[in-house]
């Protein structure tokens, strides 16, 4: 069947994933290749002490990302976009949306990037011993509550950006297990899956003690496994998704899922023992364990697999964003000396040209655009610093940012590999830091000592993992989504991989040995007054 006749005859999958600065829809055929793509351009803002973004933006993305789609698909193949087999909604994981009995957001969107909820967490993970981030709703909750926030005493649920997107579609508060990790700590396994018990009781009692009379439980949304069916379209959701009125309502939608999810799924990590790593605006690595940690960290999360599967996850709040600027900025020059060098072009160069370096020189690089807890940053200042008796070059320059956008994921990395003799065989990259082959693979490489593979799928991201999750609703019949990936999704798969270069490794070694003396001076610039 052509792509055409799976759009015309409704059978396509698609997937939608709020991103830092990017919103993206992918559209699949049976066969699990893209045949159709639409995104939407938005920015989050820092308005009143916190990183957000208003309902309308959130709105307006939906819409522009959606109508991108649609008209991509007209272009490509005369066909108008009016039923789909399945569809499944994945956003930035965390964060805090409080909303009233009716319905109605009590304060503005709290997004992951905020790390104003030091108190909270730091509270939260004593009385749980358990690791609870700045970034997870429960301590965005329980932080309100500490500063005695008046909207405290009208809430009535809590949700995500995917649980929020997905409710308004549907109707169905519910989210995938692998989003639900991020709310609240959860345990179990597939169909089994549900909010940590013990750790709901010790917060209630936290709460009684604090003039609180819900229960927790009653605040956060459903978990549901892969694979559940999590409501349909409703003529409302559908007009919000297509105000054209093409789209029809009914369609089933897939449990809405975590960009962290949609990763394992887009690199056919949700087995025990593999690991994937994303990297855009953020990065962060997830590892399935096969065994319980030993002790609990503030770098590493214990999250889970869309299937419930638990995964230790190092996330760090900056990547690319510093990386693009730079490479906008000589985007700037090229323009200026009268060159037309388009933006993949410049990548490509910049990317590979570092490669020609053998180390970083005398530079010295941060790209913190906001705090990064994994290394105690409260706040963040991108900067650079060079020694005046080191090398300076544009490819000594470019290693050194490249270096620096996967250093603080290494240092979560290591607690993993040295404290609780964790072991990975391979990891499985994906997300635009890898668009330019051969690159930062090789680098992250180095920085793991572990292989690293790229799949064709890689610059796909988490728009085609939420597609995947989609399909598998559908299509994956009573296996497990491990067995449901390998056999139907990459059984074909042909990815590339790098090893360890050994002087790649000391090389990166001492840049990071460098890059964590120098984290004071990151701290003096972020308070400075300049």
């Amino acid at each position: 069947m052509t792509a055409k006749d799976t759009i015309r005859n409704g059978r396509a999958f698609l997937g939608i994933e709020f991103g830092s600065t990017r919103i993206k829809a992918s559209l699949i055929d049976e066969n699990f290749k893209p045949v159709a793509e639409g995104s939407a351009e938005w920015e989050n803002r820092f308005e009143d002490g916190y990183w957000t973004y208003s309902q309308q933006d959130i709105t307006d993305g939906l819409q522009k990302c959606y109508a991108d789609l649609a008209k991509n698909v007209r272009e490509k193949y005369g066909e108008t976009l009016t039923q789909l087999a399945a569809m499944g909604i994945s956003g930035m994981m965390h964060g805090y949306m409080p909303f009233d009995k009716d319905g109605k957001l009590l304060v503005p969107f709290r997004t992951w990037r905020n790390t104003t909820t030091a108190q909270a967490a730091s509270q939260l993970s004593e009385l749980f011993g358990f690791n609870i981030p700045q970034r997870w709703s429960i301590a965005h909750l329980y932080q309100a509550i500490l500063n005695g926030e008046p909207h405290i005493a009208h809430i009535s649920s809590i949700n995500t950006l995917a649980g929020y997107i997905h409710k308004r579609l549907t109707g169905k508060a519910v989210v995938g297990a692998g989003e639900a990790s991020g709310i609240f700590p959860i345990n179990g396994h597939g169909g089994e899956c549900r909010y940590d018990k013990t750790m709901i009781e010790k917060f209630d009692g936290l709460m009684k003690k604090r003039g609180c009379a819900f229960s927790v439980e009653d605040l956060l949304p459903q978990i549901l496994p892969a694979g559940a069916e999590a409501g349909r379209l409703t003529e409302e959701g559908a007009r919000l998704l297509d105000p054209s009125g093409c789209l029809k309502a009914g369609i089933p939608l897939c449990p809405p899922e975590g960009d962290a999810g949609t990763g394992m799924t887009a690199t056919n990590s949700v087995r025990p023992a593999t690991g994937n790593i994303s990297a855009g605006t953020s990065i962060f690595s997830m590892l399935v364990l096969q065994r319980p940690l030993n002790g609990y960290y503030p770098q590493i999360d214990i999250v889970a697999a869309p299937d419930g599967s638990p995964a230790a996850m190092v996330h760090c709040n900056s990547c690319c964003s510093e990386l693009d600027a730079w490479v906008k900025l000589f985007g700037e020059f090229a323009e200026l000396a009268g060159m037309d060098t388009d933006k993949s072009t410049l990548y490509q160069l910049l990317y590979k040209n570092s490669l020609n370096s053998a180390d970083c020189g005398g530079v010295l690089a941060y790209n913190f655009l906001s705090g990064e807890p994994v290394v105690d940053a409260e706040e963040g200042r991108p900067m650079y610093f060079r020694r005046s008796d080191g090398g300076f070059t544009l490819a000594q320059f470019f290693k050194a940012q490249l270096y620096a956008a996967i250093s603080p994921l290494t240092v979560g990395m290591e607690i993993l590999f040295e404290k609780e003799n964790v072991s990975a065989d391979i990891f499985t990259a994906h997300g635009g830091l890898f668009k330019v082959k051969g690159v930062a693979q090789q680098y992250l490489a180095d920085a793991l000592g572990t292989p690293v593979s790229v799949m064709d799928t890689a610059g796909e991201g988490g728009a085609w993992g939420m597609a995947l999750l989609a399909a598998y609703s559908v299509l994956g019949g009573s296996r497990s989504l491990a067995d449901f990936l390998s056999q139907d999704v990459f059984a074909a798969a042909q990815p590339t991989t790098l090893y360890p270069d050994k002087n790649g490794r000391q090389n990166f070694a001492e840049f990071l040995k460098r890059w964590k003396a120098g984290l004071g001076a990151q701290a003096a610039a972020a308070k400075a007054e300049i």
